[in-house]
């Protein structure tokens, strides 16, 4: 069965940093999109970023762009969301998702529609 279990959310002062996790069971990397999702209360659930199961190839969203990196590592069937120079406004729950995608990207899958799969959610708090 697909399952994603994200971990690594936490407190943190701005400025600081935090790596999430998102470890996948049920299917292969390279055969599945990967994106990551936040949500705060009252607002809906925001694209973050995303990398393709073919090549790796990854897109971010404007407010996030040159601080939080995507990556995976294939033999830990895991993907990571290193995020740096955090702000208050990166307060979140944040969700790993995965769709069945083994192909390169042509536009940007920063939408939750696109992704059948989702994680519990780990909860990232910037805050001084």
């Amino acid at each position: 069965q697909v399952q994603l279990v994200e971990s690594g959310g936490g407190l943190v002062q701005p400025g600081g940093s935090l790596r999430l996790s998102c470890a996948a069971s049920g299917f292969t990397l390279d055969d599945y999109a990967i994106g990551w999702f936040r949500q705060a209360p009252g607002k809906e659930r925001e694209g973050v970023s995303c990398i393709s199961g073919d090549d790796g190839t990854t897109y971010y969203t404007d407010s996030v762009k040159g601080r939080f990196t995507i990556s995976r590592d294939n033999a830990k069937n895991t993907v990571y969301l290193q995020m740096n120079r955090l702000k208050p406004e990166d307060t979140a729950v944040y969700y790993c998702a995965a769709v069945d995608y083994s192909g390169t990207f042509l536009y940007p899958r920063l939408r939750p529609y696109e992704y059948d799969y989702w994680g519990q959610g780990t909860q990232v708090t910037v805050s001084s």
